[in-house]
């Protein structure tokens, strides 16, 4: 019944941009893992992509329905393996970081929103007081995906798995159906992926 009412929300409001400011939150202390030797702008090596991956199709799969943002098959196969790496190392699932990463920013390595969230998962320069090192750059690739996918980690925590409310708090808009249904209905339209039978 819930989800049905937060369709229903989304379907009566109109669409706007979705950069609202994320706030300031201790994180749990599961959660402050950050190895800044491993953080920059290079992307996951095959290797590292490679013990981790138990479908060798997600890629392959993943990188053609990319391809409309990125069409650069090598930039775009790195971007997916880092993607794939950073969520799995959150826990997190990586066709919902793609989705939180398209309504965020478009795939967009520099975007900034009018808050000054930066990166491909709008990442606001607070965060790197609390879980990073001020030598970080949010414009880095490995850096960005690490800080996002460990955020939303912390928000499902928070909110014992709830995904609508940590959505919900990632965008700093907690409470309003717009936000996390979008996010669901690309990873449900778009990035949707089902191992293939053996």
């Amino acid at each position: 019944m819930y989800q049905l009412t937060a369709v229903l929300l989304f379907l009566l409001l109109p669409i706007t941009a979705y950069s609202n400011v994320q706030r300031y939150e201790h994180l749990i202390i599961s959660t402050q893992i950050f190895t800044q030797a491993d953080i920059n702008d290079i992307a996951v090596t095959h290797q590292e992509y490679a013990r981790l991956v138990t479908d060798n199709a997600w890629l392959s799969v993943m990188s053609e329905r990319l391809k409309r943002f990125k069409p650069d098959q090598s930039e775009r196969e790195s971007f997916l393996r880092t993607v794939y790496y950073e969520a799995a190392r959150a826990g997190l699932d990586p066709q919902l970081v793609l989705s939180v990463i398209q309504v965020e920013s478009g795939f967009r390595k520099y975007a900034i929103s009018h808050a000054g969230a930066r990166g491909y998962m709008q990442i606001m320069p607070f965060w790197i007081e609390t879980i990073g090192d001020e030598k970080h750059n949010l414009f880095h690739l490995r850096v960005n995906l690490r800080y996002g996918c460990m955020i939303l980690r912390h928000y499902l925590n928070k909110e014992n798995g709830d995904y609508f409310r940590a959505l919900g708090r990632y965008n700093g808009s907690l409470g309003q159906a717009t936000y996390p249904q979008l996010v669901f209905d690309i990873l449900h339209g778009t990035w949707h992926y089902s191992q293939p039978a053996v």
